[in-house]
């Protein structure tokens, strides 16, 4: 399970200086520019090699929770937000100004399948009042209000009123998912048990 685990954040290390090395080569406006309009730049190719890299992580964590007896639920939705991640890597969005592609709408669903999963479970975390379980439920919390945020602009889009990203903070407040999504998922691998956990003793979380 340590192999696992080393795996795992090495994985998610070198996916975050992947996409720190993105933000720094494209030079664009992090606090209104989503992260996805970095696939259009020189360096865009960075961009699905970093959610690439993040999936393996969320992989590897998952099968060593898997394997220290962690909550199945738990499990899988760590599973899932790997999937998600890597199909928004693997199906890019379209650029601005044009009409919601099959790639487009899978990029943009697989996102927000993965903005809300992490979040859940960080939750069933914190409730198996796991090591750390007070930073994963701030995290978690945190994750699943800018989620809220990042939906609402959406929302107003099909209500016909105009609303471009330069109007609000959009790519803050997408970042903040991600960042804190990272640290959930870093928590989880980090509060595993040295050893399996006995079911018999281990807190139920469903």
């Amino acid at each position: 399970m340590k192999g696992l685990l080393a795996s795992g954040f090495t994985a998610i290390g070198t996916g975050t200086g992947t996409m720190v090395a993105l933000h720094a080569e494209a030079g664009l406006d992090p606090m209104h520019t989503v992260i996805s309009e970095y696939a259009f730049q020189a360096a865009g190719w960075l961009l699905p090699l970093s959610l690439t890299l993040f999936a393996a992580g969320a992989a590897l964590i998952a099968e060593a929770l898997r394997r220290s007896g962690a909550d199945r639920w738990v499990v899988a939705l760590l599973a899932v937000w790997g999937a998600s991640m890597f199909l928004v890597g693997a199906f890019p969005t379209d650029e601005p100004g044009l009409p919601l592609s099959f790639s487009g709408a899978v990029h943009r669903y697989a996102a927000f399948v993965a903005f809300l999963v992490m979040p859940l479970a960080g939750l069933l975390l914190a409730r198996a009042r796991i090591r750390y379980a007070g930073w994963v439920r701030v995290l978690s919390m945190v994750a699943l209000g800018a989620l809220v945020m990042v939906v609402i602009p959406y929302a107003v889009r099909m209500l016909g009123i105009p609303l471009e990203n330069d109007d609000f903070p959009a790519g803050l407040i997408q970042r903040t998912v991600v960042i804190t999504e990272l640290g959930v998922l870093a928590l989880a691998g980090l509060s595993m048990p040295g050893r399996p956990a006995r079911r018999s003793t281990a807190p139920a979380l469903a």
